[in-house]
């Protein structure tokens, strides 16, 4: 296998080291690339740090200089699938119809909303003019007040999201004096049209506070409503379907503890409605005088259960569906007439509908492989459900379905201006046995001429942890690798929870190597099977996903012809034992907590990509990271990059780019986040020397 090579006529950076170790239960580690981790942080501005990361940056610029033709091409590809001048579905709420549109060329949205009887539309918020010369800009929450007079929004403008909240009168289009700083980003109206419930983040950006703010007062005197003191638990706000009450849920991965309080009401205490016990995990919702729980505690792929809300206390609790069966609950929403239940069976996503009179019935969906969900239902007495679908081969669609009628309406799928035939694409759904025996979901998608037994690249994705399962969606960005002859597969790996709780407890804790077990396995299978040649496989992934990375990187580094990491988790066991760290304490029931346990710190260490660098040949690697990302801090990256180079006995290339004006998802603008990428998939056919086509 022929990689690609590190250019020979460009100085690579490296890293200085500074000496650094550390003692624990015992234990001495050595890690004299720590000082990348700017003793400031969150601010960064140590020279040192910067200089190295200008550098690195400057480097990645110069390798892809040559290629900017090849960029730019699949970047126009990419936009040729966008439609310029998009717009939401409509939705109603209250008196009015709402949407969003794009504006051709333009980077970010525009939010309108017009009378029911009238179509005279006016703007609620224009993102392009919002975001200004920024280079970042997102948009947190966009919350009209019940009388619908006023607007509260709530923006993060570098991507730390520390998000700020102003509010606009719609009457007289005027921006209010109110602006509160260093929140979550929600803001929930209280009923009386005159105030509105927030999350505060820490210093450290931990959600911690929930306070009131009424219209004109100064947000320095705003009414502390509750406060979580608890480190590794972090709070959540959110109204229910009703609207009667606000759920406020304190937690961390395993446990969760509900209170709730009327919308009316806001000043009143607020009442427990699920203490917190150690492993149960509990959601809770609200319509037709009774609260809707989903829980665990009885059945780890959780049950449904309902209470009259006069008397909602756990021991009247009765179940509407039990937990078992091999029913995964995991998603619901009430309505005034209909309750809907996300389901999900032998890894395929399910909708239930249970009528007011008792009778349910499943949604029935086009496709035997697919990824549905609930979708915009912002009315609690509305007659239909919105609902969002796509596979691997079909773009991203909404559906309306009448429960009454049974009837399942396209309301809009993604168009691609460019052209899009799903007929000349094909997709499989594999099963593929890992090492201890397990059979792990692979997704799978090509175009028709794609062959077998060829030197056909594939490329691999996988996530694999929090629970979180991959859908085998759709990707229009994806066609610029179908199109140039590559398979792209999705490994449904444990850790995620395709196949149910189980799926994601398999791959946590002390069962985190099942993870990457799977991973490696089923390339292995993939290459036995001839869907690729052995060393054609390219694989990216995530955050976690990055770690993940950085793992099978470790484990198998001849497998893969080029991998890429994203905001990677890598730096595991570092992160672990700082609990100064946000995302630390709330972590430890993920990953485990290496402070506390020996057995944890060493089997953390033994997994631990960054601690797993040895001196041998390594793949091709492109690794991305953001500034102000609070999630997977910059200086992990950093420390993989700085390293690896330092390790690695081989001279393959090796890239970082870190945004220096961003956080954990990157660029926010819609163009700038098909320039990186363009920039990814010109690596990755750099990697394959097709680097011409």
């Amino acid at each position: 296998m022929a990689y690609i090579k590190a250019p020979a006529n460009l100085t690579v950076p490296l890293a200085k080291t500074k000496a650094h170790s550390f003692t624990h239960h015992g234990i001495t580690v050595s890690d004299p690339w720590s000082w990348l981790k700017d003793p400031a942080y969150p601010e960064v501005s140590d020279k040192d740090v910067l200089s190295y990361l200008r550098e690195e940056n400057d480097y990645f610029h110069a390798v892809m200089k040559p290629h900017i033709k090849l960029k730019d091409k699949i970047f126009q590809e990419i936009k040729g699938r966008i439609k310029e001048d998009d717009s939401s579905v409509p939705w109603k709420k209250g008196d009015y119809i709402y949407r969003w549109y794009f504006n051709k060329g333009a980077e970010y949205r525009t939010w309108t909303r017009r009378p029911l009887n009238n179509d005279s539309e006016t703007i609620l918020i224009n993102e392009v003019r919002e975001a200004g010369n920024h280079d970042f800009y997102r948009l947190g929450d966009l919350s009209i007040s019940p009388s619908g007079d006023k607007m509260a929004w709530s923006v993060d403008k570098d991507g730390s999201e520390r998000f700020t909240i102003a509010v606009k009168d719609l009457t007289t289009n005027e921006i209010l004096s109110d602006t509160i700083t260093e929140t979550s980003g929600a803001a929930l109206w209280c009923a009386d049209n005159e105030s509105f419930l927030y999350v505060v983040v820490s210093p450290e950006w931990r959600p911690y506070q929930i306070k009131m703010h009424r219209l004109g007062t100064k947000p320095q005197d705003d009414i502390l409503i509750f406060e979580e003191e608890e480190t590794s638990f972090f709070l959540g706000i959110s109204k229910s379907s009703s609207e009667d009450y606000f759920i406020i849920r304190s937690a961390d991965h395993v446990t969760a503890e509900i209170w709730t309080l009327p919308v009316a009401t806001p000043m009143a205490q607020p009442a427990i409605f699920a203490k917190r016990q150690t492993g149960r995990d509990i959601y809770a919702d609200h319509g037709n005088g009774m609260f809707f729980i989903r829980t665990n505690d009885t059945d780890k792929d959780f049950r449904i259960a309902k209470v009259n809300d006069k008397n909602p206390t756990p021991e009247n609790w009765k179940d509407l569906k039990a937990g078992g069966g091999g029913h995964y609950w995991h998603g619901m929403q009430i309505f005034k007439d209909f309750i809907l239940l996300a389901d999900r069976r032998d890894g395929l996503d399910q909708i239930l509908v249970i009528e007011d009179s008792g009778s349910e019935h499943y949604i029935k969906f086009p496709e035997s492989a697919y990824a549905a969900d609930i979708g915009n239902n912002p009315e609690f007495g509305q007659s239909h459900i919105r609902l969002n679908y796509q596979s691997m081969v079909t773009p991203q669609s909404v559906f309306d379905y009448e429960p009454i009628t049974r009837e399942l309406t396209l309301k809009k799928e993604q168009e691609i201006p460019s052209g899009y035939d799903k007929q000349n694409y094909t997709t499989e759904r594999l099963m593929i046995k890992a090492r201890d025996g397990v059979m792990v979901p692979v997704s799978l998608v090509y175009k028709k001429t794609f062959t077998r037994n060829s030197n056909a690249p594939l490329h691999l994705y996988a996530y694999g942890a929090y629970g979180l399962g991959m859908d085998p969606g759709f990707s229009a960005a994806r066609l610029s690798l179908l199109d140039r002859g590559f398979a792209y597969a999705i490994a449904h790996i444990r850790g995620g929870d395709e196949l149910g709780h189980g799926w994601y407890e398999d791959g946590k804790l002390d069962k985190r190597e099942n993870t990457f077990n799977d991973f490696v396995d089923v390339a292995r299978v993939l290459t036995a099977d001839g869907y690729v040649k052995d060393g054609n496989i390219s694989i990216s992934g995530g955050s976690a996903g990055g770690e993940l990375m950085g793992a099978v990187i470790n484990q198998a580094p001849d497998l893969w012809r080029a991998a890429v990491l994203h905001v990677p988790f890598v730096d595991v066991l570092n992160t672990m034992l700082d609990d100064s760290l946000p995302l630390t304490p709330i972590e430890w029931p993920e990953w485990g907590n290496p402070i506390e346990s020996e057995q944890v710190f060493r089997h953390m260490q033994s997994y631990s990509p960054y601690d797993q660098i040895e001196a041998k040949d390594y793949p091709p690697m492109l690794v991305t990271g953001g500034l102000n990302d609070p999630r997977v801090t910059y200086w992990e990256p950093a420390k993989w990059t700085a390293k690896m180079r330092a390790n690695k006995s081989d001279d393959n290339l090796l890239v970082m780019k870190i945004n220096m004006g961003a956080g954990h998802a990157g660029k926010s603008g819609r163009f700038q986040r098909i320039e990186e990428v363009s920039e990814e998939y010109t690596f990755l056919l750099m990697a394959y020397d097709m680097g011409d086509i």
